[in-house]
């Protein structure tokens, strides 16, 4: 049988994606066994020292309210008071590269979000995501390392520019791979049940 990929669009600091992430464990262990899943990362915002004005934090503190009400998802919003919010996700992503060199790319997606969402620490910072890694049981000194290369860059560019591309709107998103064309696939926040029948109908064709 023909295999094919499905990538998965996200950020680790997007709030929907967390919203997601129950649905999302269940899609990806319910994938039939020709069904590839490829993580990309969107890059929700770049590099900033800069504290987020106070608009913006009631606005995405808003986001996390209208999820909990919506979804039930849980959200610590401590994390507004105990620290300086900064726009920038870039460091994030770029830790999640750096953990996947060393096989540990979705324990680190999932210690960033526990770390966010439920401990009230800001992965923005380089000193949260090393302690992260540190948790994950990776070696931080190669991933302090890592995290700053040029190469771990690069590839975060990429993979940027490709979800620019991708037909998606958004982060979560899903989009599958085939005869070398991307098709975009519904995603549903309460039912990984969607998604695999939309996947069925797209490779029926």
């Amino acid at each position: 049988m023909q295999r094919h990929r499905l990538f998965y669009f996200h950020d680790p600091m997007c709030s929907w994606c967390w919203a997601y992430r129950p649905v999302s464990e269940q899609l990806f262990r319910d994938l039939p066994g020709h069904i590839k899943r490829t993580n990309v990362l969107g890059g929700l915002a770049a590099d900033s020292d800069e504290p987020m004005p106070l608009s913006q934090q009631q606005t995405i503190a808003g986001y996390w309210q209208e999820i909990h009400e919506k979804l039930g998802t849980q959200f610590n919003f401590d994390f507004w008071t105990s620290n300086i919010p900064r726009r920038s996700t870039y460091p994030a992503c770029r830790a999640v590269l750096a953990a996947a060199r060393q096989a540990a790319e979705h324990p680190m997606i999932d210690a960033i979000q526990q770390a966010y969402y439920l401990r009230a620490k800001n992965p923005s910072n380089e000193a949260t995501l090393v302690e992260l890694a540190k948790d994950v049981g990776i070696d931080t000194r190669q991933f302090a390392l890592d995290i700053r290369s040029q190469e771990i860059a690069a590839e975060l560019r990429r993979q940027i520019a490709f979800s620019r591309t991708a037909p998606i709107s958004g982060f979560p998103s899903l989009a599958i791979e085939i005869a070398g064309q991307l098709h975009a696939v519904r995603l549903d926040y309460e039912s990984a049940e969607t998604t695999l029948s939309h996947l069925d109908l797209l490779l029926r064709g």
